[in-house]
């Protein structure tokens, strides 16, 4: 229990949400001595950190140990956004039933941090919306709950996450910060604060500018990556190795950056985010058909894969409603355990669908489920029994002498590209 002068005693940061984005921004502030507390509705999210066992996979159990060996809580009471000098909302913004985002928990952390505001206080969005979100959803509720100016009375800016889950080269620090403030005395005020331990800092004109830029980097991705899941369609038909001409168009060093295709897009970001332009761009009367094209592309490959597996199993004349097909990696991206909207599900939904037998391999998810069946499990992959093998994400382990002898391969990311009995996407 914290006593009386622990109560009292100032917070340089408190960063309410502790997920993907939330867990790492803490410890890298932590690891530069601020004081910093992870607040988060979670109960159990809470409880597990203080206990020194981490849910993320950019923060290992013994990163979190030197974290709270160096000062960091966890904790679900929002009293302690009073003592804080700066708060940083990290809270998710999943897609509403309307197709724009669910701001159900960015408005909820507003509320709370609003009743607890102090003048002074700096107050951070760096939850993906749509642009304007800072001002006109964020900046009332905090004057509202608190009786303070945005902009006069206390500082608030946008700043657009930039973290990716496995990414070994790039992390919190290192990664270039955009921050754009309500006014320039708030640019200038999140500047300082997150200079204190990210080593480049981007000031936007302004907060839209800001919500503007993170949806422009996801967009940028969903269209290129779109563009050649549609050439892998066509290129099949062709004949063409599309894997073998992106890597020769990959060879002029400038003007051309590549992108690959695979069995749909996942993560947080490339499903999600450029919908919400979509969505703020309809609001304006106009389509926004760049990124709904895209988005239809990129959707619709699961049932090319499905489809492609369908034409690999009667080739040798066996039926998809009679076969095993055994589905590697069922992670959004290689060597990490983050399902969020992995491809992987709607490619074994629509094989169950079809009336195969499914197991999948991924030595980092033990248990998985589809809709409400679980998925067999199996474990020792050289020995694994099936009809076909589709290779969904590429996760280090699947090499070709990890594959068990004799079972065709369709390999939706050109990982094993040459190997035979291989067929790429």
């Amino acid at each position: 229990m914290a006593t009386v002068d622990e109560a009292a005693r100032p917070i340089d940061l408190v960063v309410v949400g502790q997920g993907y984005v939330g867990l790492p921004l803490a410890q890298a502030a932590i690891a530069k001595g601020l004081t910093v507390v992870g607040l988060d509705r979670s109960q159990r999210v809470t409880d597990a950190l203080n206990a020194g066992s981490s849910h993320i996979d950019d923060v290992s159990d013994a990163d979190l140990d030197t974290m709270l060996r160096g000062g960091y809580s966890a904790s679900t009471d929002a009293s302690v956004q009073a003592r804080a000098k700066a708060i940083v909302i990290c809270v998710p913004t999943p897609l509403g039933e309307a197709g724009g985002p669910d701001l159900a928990a960015v408005i909820g952390a507003s509320h709370a941090a609003g009743k607890h505001l102090r003048p002074g206080t700096l107050v951070v969005l760096e939850s993906t919306t749509y642009p304007g979100t800072t001002e006109e959803v964020v900046a009332p509720i905090l004057r509202e709950e608190s009786g303070l100016e945005p902009g006069v009375d206390f500082h608030l800016a946008f700043s657009p996450e930039r973290v990716d889950p496995g990414n070994p080269v790039y992390g919190i620090v290192n990664t270039p910060k955009v921050v754009g403030g309500l006014t320039p005395a708030c640019t200038a005020v999140a500047k300082a604060m997150y200079s204190r331990f990210i080593d480049t800092i981007v000031e936007a004109k302004g907060p839209r500018e800001a919500e503007m830029a993170k949806l422009l980097e996801n967009t940028y991705r969903h269209v290129n990556i779109a563009l050649v899941n549609e050439m892998a369609v066509f290129c099949q038909e062709l004949g063409v190795d599309l894997w073998d001409a992106i890597n020769l168009a990959k060879t002029k060093p400038f003007g051309y950056q590549a992108f690959y295709p695979g069995p749909g897009v996942g993560g947080h970001c490339i499903p999600i985010d450029p919908n919400y332009l979509s969505y703020k761009v309809r609001t304006l009367g106009y389509p926004f058909r760049f990124v709904e094209l895209a988005q239809e592309i990129n959707n619709r490959m699961p049932e090319y894969v499905v489809t492609r597996a369908m034409a690999r199993l009667n080739a040798a004349g066996i039926a998809l409603s009679r076969a095993r097909v055994l589905l590697l990696g069922v992670t959004y991206k290689p060597d990490i355990a983050d399902q969020r909207e992995s491809p992987s599900t709607p490619v074994a939904r629509k094989l169950i669908a079809a009336g195969a037998e499914l197991a999948y391999h991924d030595p980092h998810v033990p248990v998985w489920s589809v809709g409400p069946q679980q998925v067999e499990r199996v474990t020792d992959l050289a020995t694994a029994k099936a009809d076909l093998i589709v290779l969904l994400t590429n996760h280090a382990e699947y090499r070709p002498e990890s594959l068990p002898a004799g079972v065709p391969v369709l390999d939706t990311r050109g990982a094993l590209r040459g190997v035979a009995g291989v067929e790429t996407l």
